[in-house]
């Protein structure tokens, strides 16, 4: 069992909530799909193979997800939440394109020691960090 399927099972022994089919499914596919999902794309996906999950149980899932700490909310100002997963990911950043959606992950060590540089000399711990940047893709930008 994954480090995630643990996780999330142990937090929902402690919450009173049962571990279920659908929920491991929900998980499977969230893991296997990558990062930056809405729940109305998870739950597309899963509709193809699983017509009998239905769209409230993956935004409840989703949410125990967040609870849990195996995902974490995301918030990329298109008015839809998406979930990106938190267990064995590395710390990144994003570039966001305002106009097609598009989302990329991006690390860059100049800027982490930057950030921590800044808050040396501000007398400040940095306990985490979102860096996000939005503009146009180079495809979005290519079109103007």
């Amino acid at each position: 069992m994954g480090e995630e399927k643990k996780t999330f099972r142990e937090y929902l022994t402690r919450q009173g909530l049962k571990s279920t089919r659908q929920r491991d499914v929900i998980l499977d596919e969230f893991l296997r799909s990558g990062s930056h999902l809405s729940t109305e794309e998870l739950y597309l996906r899963l509709r193809k193979k699983h017509p009998g999950i239905g769209y409230a149980t993956v935004y409840r899932t989703l949410k125990l997800f967040s609870e849990c700490g195996i995902a974490e909310e995301r918030h990329f100002g298109d008015g839809q939440t998406r979930y990106e997963p938190t267990i064995g990911e590395q710390h990144h950043d994003h570039l966001v394109c305002t106009v097609c959606g598009a989302i990329i992950e991006f690390e860059n060590p100049r800027i982490e020691e930057l950030q921590e540089k800044v808050a040396r000399e501000h007398g400040f711990q940095i306990v985490s960090h979102r860096l996000e940047l939005y503009g146009k893709c180079g495809k979005c930008a290519g079109k103007s």
